[in-house]
């Protein structure tokens, strides 16, 4: 079993470079926008459970709207 710990550790990470990759995707306007919206959601989703295991509320409220946005942006951009 995958310790708490490391669980958190790699759902912080996990959100955190796809987030990354979204921006970047986005900004890039290359073509890539859905892939980028897709990432968004995904990113919120890990970032979100994370903030729920660490009792991170706020933070947990703001992937709530970043999630949203991201099935939005996909939606948009089909």
């Amino acid at each position: 079993m995958i310790k708490d710990t490391n669980l958190k550790k790699a759902l912080e990470w996990f959100g955190v470079i796809t987030a990354i990759f979204y921006s970047m995707l986005v900004a890039s306007n290359t073509g890539f926008e859905v892939l980028g919206f897709a990432l968004l959601f995904i990113s919120a989703l890990a970032i979100g459970l994370w903030a729920l295991l660490c009792k991170h509320y706020g933070i947990l409220l703001l992937q709530f709207f970043y999630a949203s946005a991201g099935l939005i942006g996909v939606v948009r951009w089909l």
